[in-house]
């Protein structure tokens, strides 16, 4: 280390503390140390699946009261609709190995508007995911405590979600590590109760299949096979929040360890095994040990409470499962901030949300998405004053709009295909199978809860659609105004005739240095202002680019080396032209993941070679600026100019006039 560098800020040396040193880009091992292995992705993305057996099962068991029989075809439904569901996320996973999910099926079968109705629905489906875990997890915990304590109970939820935004912006892996033994607990206590459960029970099948029959025939005789199976509809659906968080595996991808997709498919069927039997095992205990609703308790509690109350430490081991719950829906809000924050990129590089939200951390993390989706979850929290019913409700309904979305778009595919694949009759099979089931659901889900919450994450969905449009509007404004700079400025370059200066900068003449990004009109009409500024002030004109590791680029070695390599011969284009017109010319690049803080030290060292040197960047003008232009525009042409010109830099800002 440097013993002349100026020491860290107070406010620097705890944003370290708290998230950790910044990692290094130009690390070979850098994807493997935040990479995680299928056991890991199985920890961090599929808690969400198997905390939803926490309140899933519970809700379609409650659905058949009365009819307890129908019990036996719900678990099997559930174990099956769990394995038809992730088989066709395992197929999405190959078709798709560098993620996205939902929003990225839609989008490449669908078209982008279908894409960005997926998207829109899947981030705030990640909010919720975050809201309702947490909000879980509070009854939960908090059922363990003394009323007179419970009015801290919203406070206490909130404190999660701090606790969280902290733990992602040190960096997925981190907090994944430090979640697993939570995830471990809860596996080996609901091992003990299903086992238990099943095993202490053995003596009543005999019974309980006599019920079975009994109740059967009596309801073929008094509400006929369409009662049955309407009754059977209804319960089924409204536990498909059960099935909520098994397209975590396909969104969380980039975070997997290489080879990506065998480790996807590895940890969606370690979900898929775990959720079916641990879901499909709760719904038949609730069958053999009739388990019947208890004011204040939900359906595991009584269950585990029924089954060890009388041991000697019972109520303890009780204790222990349902608290196990608890922390293992504390683990599920992980899932939001795993793949919330990825979801939203994706959209950002496709320009749908701002472009800030495609930037990377100083640990490698989308901040700004991480933010969002956190400050997101907080307001829900509020607004609902930590409610789960509403909050479920809301959940399930965007959750299986945007399976029905990947459903049908991976049908349309299988039969575009259907000429290349040899088995695309299969594959269609299995995603038409998988879209009836999961459009029905959504059907069911917003008849039946239409009043209930459902109409609010309608409305919410719709709201996040409409902001897309309108920021994808402003972007494709900006990009019709560029390409008139390119159709002028480029194809005039072109024509340049002369013979290019091929004598090296030198450090004693007068140094411009413009900052470009790629090789556009943008750049071309930067340079030109300069030189129609400056008439032959300037001897030596150097361009400086950084390769900006973003989450579209940052998905392996050979991305990044590709990245590189476009920049470099970007900027070897700006070189000739600079050349051609009589100039000294050379470039300067570097590679980072934030854009202003890599760009300066690059100009500081410059500064250093060439003594004599004008900085030049360039800024979009628009006619009326408002907040809305702030917000889409990063503003990075102020931001160094600031950091430039504390360390006493000149530097210029040349307006770029856009007419919108």
């Amino acid at each position: 280390m440097d013993d002349n560098a100026p020491k860290p800020s107070i406010m620097r040396r705890i944003s370290i503390k708290i998230l950790g040193h910044p990692r290094n880009i130009n690390d070979p091992s850098i994807f493997h140390k935040i990479s995680l292995i299928a056991l890991l992705s199985w920890i961090g993305l599929g808690a969400d699946g198997l905390s939803s057996s926490s309140y899933g099962p519970e809700e379609a068991f409650k659905a058949i009261a009365g009819h307890a029989y129908i019990a036996i075809f719900l678990a099997i439904a559930t174990a099956v609709t769990v394995f038809v569901i992730s088989y066709t996320y395992s197929k999405i996973i190959e078709q798709f190995p560098h993620g996205g999910g939902g929003y990225i099926v839609a989008t490449h079968t669908l078209g982008k508007n279908a894409g960005v109705v997926s998207g829109s629905a899947l981030l705030v489906d990640y909010v919720l995911t975050i809201t309702v875990s947490i909000a879980a997890c509070g009854d939960a915990i908090f059922s363990f405590l003394p009323l007179e304590y419970h009015q801290f109970n919203l406070l206490f939820k909130m404190s999660l979600i701090f606790l969280l935004i902290i733990l992602n912006l040190r960096g997925v892996k981190e907090s994944v590590t430090i979640l697993a033994p939570i995830f471990l607990l809860f596996i080996i206590s609901h091992v003990v109760l299903l086992g238990y459960g099943l095993v202490s029970q053995a003596s009543m099948i005999g019974i309980r299949a006599n019920e079975f029959s009994t109740g059967l025939s009596g309801d073929l005789q008094m509400i006929g096979i369409l009662g049955i199976l309407a009754i059977f509809l209804k319960a089924f659906s409204l536990g498909g929040g059960t099935y909520t968080g098994i397209e975590a595996v396909s969104n969380g991808l980039p975070v997997m360890r290489e080879p990506k997709v065998k480790t996807g498919k590895r940890t969606m069927l370690y979900m898929a095994v775990s959720l079916a039997l641990v879901a499909g095992t709760l719904i038949i205990c609730y069958f053999l040990l009739d388990i019947q609703p208890v004011e204040g308790q939900t359906l595991n509690a009584v269950l585990a409470t029924q089954l060890f109350g009388q041991w000697p430490a019972g109520i303890l081991i009780a204790t222990i499962i349902i608290f196990s719950e608890g922390l293992l829906l504390f683990v599920a809000a992980q899932t939001g901030f795993i793949d919330g924050p990825r979801v939203m990129a994706n959209m950002a590089v496709d320009s749908w949300f701002p472009k800030k939200f495609a930037a990377l951390s100083e640990r490698l993390t989308m901040q700004n998405g991480v933010l969002v989706m956190g400050i997101a979850a907080l307001l829900l929290m509020i607004g609902t004053n930590g409610s789960i019913s509403a909050l479920v409700v809301m959940y399930a309904i965007n959750v299986f709009l945007t399976f029905s979305l990947s459903q049908i778009g991976m049908s349309k595919l299988a039969l575009k295909n259907r000429g290349k694949k040899k088995h695309w009759i299969r594959y269609l099979f299995i995603f038409v199978i998988g879209f009836i089931l999961c459009f029905t659901i959504l059907i069911v889900t917003i008849y039946e809860k239409l009043g209930e919450g459902g109409w609010l994450t309608l409305f919410i969905t719709l709201a996040v659609v409409i902001i897309c449009y309108l920021i994808n509007n402003h972007y494709s404004k900006i990009k019709k105004a560029m390409k008139k700079f390119d159709e002028v400025l480029l194809l005039s370059s072109i024509h340049l005739v002369g013979h290019p200066n091929k004598k090296p900068v030198n450090p004693k003449n007068m140094t411009a240095v413009i900052l470009v990004t790629g090789y556009s009109g943008y750049g071309v009409n930067t340079f030109l202002s300069l030189i129609r500024s400056f008439p032959g002030l300037y001897k030596n004109i150097i361009f400086v680019s950084i390769a900006e590791i973003d989450s579209g680029s940052f998905k392996g070695v050979e991305e990044i080396e590709a990245l590189k390599t476009s920049v470099k011969n970007s900027l070897l284009k700006y070189v000739i032209l600079a050349q051609r017109l009589g100039f000294s010319a050379d470039y300067r690049m570097d590679i980072g993941i934030d854009v202003v803080e890599t760009a300066s030290h690059l100009c500081e060292s410059i500064a250093e070679e060439f003594p004599k040197v004008m900085f030049f960047t360039a800024k979009l003008v628009f006619r009326h600026d408002t907040i809305f232009h702030k917000i889409l525009h990063n503003e990075t042409a102020f931001s160094v100019q600031r950091r430039l010109q504390w360390k006493g830099l000149p530097v210029v800002i040349l307006p770029v006039r856009v007419d919108i």
